[in-house]
């Protein structure tokens, strides 16, 4: 009798997990495939979902600018390290305030300035990308976010990297789109 009592209750226990985890994802259908507007000209391209989405800024905005959006880096060797210099200049009328910059996977490095760029001034991001491990044609997405309308601007790398005969490497998950 206990055995049976004890049975019920795991079985009542683990139905009341299971409709409680239903409910939660009720209203979050497609919720992985947010839109993204990319100002490179990709627009309505769909987001990767392991990225986060950034919300519309809640204070004053501004604009971005980046003269140059993609760099090649052409052919490079297994394991040699690229890295390349973005400039931006604040175009908009309010402090531009870059809050994160990340990069497609691991192996792209954004770095950025951590304080306001005053309307009309420039900056710079450093973007490093390692190529360790990897081989074949690579393309790199570096998302930036700050107080602009929209909240996400894109730069991109690419470029060739030269894998010694056998040599182990994982091939680009990522393309970019539009280009």
């Amino acid at each position: 009798m206990l055995k049976q009592f004890k049975l019920l209750m795991f079985v009542f226990a683990m139905g009341s997990f299971m409709v409680a985890c239903n409910q939660d994802a009720e209203g979050t259908e497609g919720a992985d495939a947010a839109v993204a507007v990319d100002p490179a000209g990709d627009a309505g391209a769909v987001a990767d979902p392991s990225e986060v989405v950034a919300e519309a800024p809640v204070g004053p905005t501004t604009t971005i600018d980046f003269p140059e959006t993609e760099y090649d880096f052409g052919m490079i060797d297994q394991g040699d390290v690229v890295s390349h210099t973005y400039m931006f200049t604040n175009t908009g009328t309010e402090p531009l305030i870059i809050s994160n910059a990340k990069g497609s996977c691991g192996c792209t490095i954004p770095k950025w300035p951590k304080d306001p760029i005053a309307p009309g001034e420039t900056g710079e991001m450093l973007v490093e990308f390692n190529s360790k491990g990897k081989k074949g044609n690579q393309n790199k997405k570096v998302t930036i976010t700050a107080n602009t309308n929209p909240a996400q601007s894109f730069i991109y790398l690419k470029g060739n990297v030269n894998a010694p005969e056998g040599a182990e490497g994982t091939e680009p998950a990522i393309s970019v789109q539009g280009q």
